[in-house]
């Protein structure tokens, strides 16, 4: 679909915040004319990206989620994912050129050593790190949340539910 049209549709709502997530939108054809498209309308623009890719996009705030080694899939793509999922200097540029979040989906509290090695090696603003459980079931996201909010607390970051779950349970384009 033309940049235009895509543009021309998300306009039609007249909404002063847009969302620009995919798969990759770093990667999409055309992010950079869209993001300037919605910028020049005035609208206040997130880009949802894994870190691995920089444009020099129109975006309000970067909402980066590298992606943690609980997300590596089995299967062909498994060492495609594992060498590309962590760019460290695209992560820095991104915080360098944009206001951001950085959102890690964590799984088990072995992850948090992980998450720590990230954010020393892009020295992050710890004010500006969300954590969100991972997983779809509910039992499971109350299980992670406890220890997760207490992590939170500790350690001064923020954290979030999967709320989309919760409202709408594990079902897909939610």
């Amino acid at each position: 679909m033309p940049v235009a049209t895509v543009l021309g549709r998300a306009l039609a709502f007249r909404a002063a915040y847009a969302v620009v997530t995919g798969g990759e939108p770093m990667i999409a054809p055309g992010i950079v004319e869209l993001t300037q498209g919605l910028r020049a309308a005035g609208i206040h623009v997130t880009i949802e990206t894994a870190g691995t890719v920089f444009l020099d996009v129109a975006c309000d705030l970067m909402s980066i989620s590298p992606k943690l080694a609980n997300s590596t899939p089995e299967g062909p793509f498994r060492a495609q994912h594992e060498r590309l999922r962590l760019q460290p200097d695209v992560l820095k540029r991104l915080m360098g050129g944009y206001d951001y979040q950085l959102k890690f989906v964590l799984a088990a509290t072995e992850d948090v050593a992980e998450v720590c090695a990230v954010l020393d090696a892009v020295q992050a603003d710890r004010r500006k790190i969300i954590l969100m459980p991972e997983g779809t079931d509910p039992a499971v996201l109350r299980e992670r949340s406890v220890w997760l909010s207490e992590l939170c607390k500790r350690e001064g970051f923020r954290y979030s539910p999967r709320l989309h779950v919760d409202l709408y349970g594990n079902t897909r384009g939610t």
